[in-house]
This record gives structure tokens, sequence and C-alpha cells, in this order.
């Protein structure tokens, strides 16, 4: 058995194997995959703020708000003034309708690795990694 430091390998392993296996689909809707990753943070948690966003995935402010202006440009975004200088992320209707695209993307490249592997989403794994990304994470505590 490999020693747990290779965890991290292995899950960098499956997060550039899925991109690369959704890249096409990704790419048919003008998204990336930060920008697809913040879509779904804004429809997890309306009118959440720019700032929260870049916690939540771990990414710099600067990449949160040049992929958050690209997509208001795209039309699946919207922004209204919060306190202060504070922005309030929301998604349009186009953006509802691509944040399910990319639900069933992610859905079905997950339901494919776990049938193709015999591991199911049940799996004490499954549980384990959200515990370890909750440690990072902590998304129901904005700072903003």
């Amino acid at each position: 058995m490999k020693n747990i430091g290779y965890l991290a390998q292995d899950i960098s392993i499956l997060h550039r194997q899925y991109y690369k296996d959704t890249k096409r689909q990704f790419d048919d809707l003008g998204l990336n995959p930060t920008a697809a990753c913040i879509l779904l943070s804004v429809g997890d948690y309306p009118a959440i703020t720019q700032n929260h966003v870049a916690r939540l995935l771990v990414i710099d402010k600067a990449l949160a708000t040049r992929e958050i202006n690209k997509m208001e440009k795209l039309g699946y975004l919207s922004k209204e003034n919060g306190t202060g200088k504070t922005k309030l992320l929301n998604l349009t209707a186009q953006g509802h309708t691509v944040v399910r695209t990319i639900q069933q993307i992610r859905i079905g490249w997950w339901e494919t690795k776990f049938a193709d592997t015999g591991i199911n989403p049940d799996s004490p794994l499954v549980s384990s990694i959200e515990t370890v990304v909750g440690t990072i994470v902590a998304p129901d505590t904005p700072t903003d």
C-alpha cells in the first residue's frame, strides 16, 4: 500500500483527467474549469460575494474577478450592489440552465468512474474527502 502522501497526487490525477475528459463539453459552453466551479458555487450560494467565491474555491481574488466578469458578459451571472463596495452574484436564467448542464457533465463523469471501478457514492472515501475539504473551506461563514 502506498503511503498517504500519495493521496494528493492521486487526487490531482483525477482532477486533471476529469478536465481532460470534459474539456470539449466545457469549451462548447464557453467555460473553463474555474468558471464552471464559480457558476456552481453561485448556484449553491445565491447572493454570494466575489471574495467568498474566491475563498470557497481557494483561488486568487484576481482570477475570480476575471472569470466572473467573463461569465457576466456571457450572460450567466448578474452582479448587484451589496454593502459598501461589495458585489453580490446571482445566476441569470441562462446561468441556471448552464449550471444544470455543468452538473450533468460532472455527475456523468463521476458515475462512469464509480461504475468502472466498483466504488459507490456511499463509500467512506467520499465522506473522508469531504471532511478534509471542510477543514480548508468553511462555506457557511462568509466574512465579507
